[in-house]
């Protein structure tokens, strides 16, 4: 008995890294063959054959079938792995926390964002192309509108953060807001595809405008 106990953590452990790897396994394929063929072209026979796994396993780690795969494909594409890690418990958050002064704070918020937005624009493009042609699939368009609760909701963190510091009148909720719209996606696609920015130029305007938007004079 006592040597079973000891097994068991390790054994746990070990499960939960085949576990990972078995998601990370599944976003990679997903994630290249919906930007490739798109959302709507893209069978889940195909995903399970390119993450070289059987379908049940597919639809194991994604309960809830395309839209769940979907999903799982925007969540590690935007943490950049499969660990089961907080945002809030990520070094580059941690990093901003424990800067001192307000303006770096959103210098280095500027930066992880920016690296975020580099990552996550393919599939979010992808995304809302396959939900305003198809306007009747509710579980994508959930998905799309869950990602947006997400991301106002994770707003919130920064904002909070910065209370102390945020301009005369200006309140944490309302700065989430602000935050929430100067982050999105499109605005990082229409500077940088559109408008012909660099990341870094992008970046930089980040900073700045959030800096100008939301901290005392």
């Amino acid at each position: 008995m006592t040597e079973q106990k000891k097994r068991r953590p390790y054994s746990s452990a070990l499960r939960q890294e085949q576990a990972e790897a078995t998601r990370q396994k599944i976003a990679a394929a997903a994630r290249e063959l919906m930007i490739r063929k798109g959302y709507a072209d893209t069978t889940m026979a195909e995903v399970a054959r390119e993450a070289g796994v059987a379908p049940q396993t597919l639809y194991t780690s994604c309960p809830g079938g395309k839209p769940a795969l979907a999903k799982l494909v925007y969540d590690l594409t935007l943490a950049g792995d499969a660990r089961p890690l907080p945002q809030s418990d990520r070094p580059e958050v941690q990093a901003i926390i424990d800067e001192p002064d307000p303006a770096h704070k959103l210098a280095r918020y500027a930066a992880m964002a920016t690296g975020i937005l580099r990552r996550i624009q393919p599939v979010h493009r992808v995304l809302r192309a396959a939900a305003a042609a198809s306007p009747s699939d509710a579980g994508l368009q959930e998905v799309l509108a869950g990602i947006e609760r997400e991301r106002l909701k994770g707003s919130h963190g920064p904002a909070q953060h910065l209370h102390a510091a945020l301009r005369p009148g200006l309140t944490p909720a309302r700065a989430a807001e602000q935050i929430y719209v100067l982050t999105s996606t499109e605005n990082f696609e229409k500077l940088t595809e559109v408008c012909g920015w660099t990341e870094a130029e992008y970046e930089e305007w980040l900073a700045g405008i959030l800096a100008a938007t939301l901290l005392q004079a």
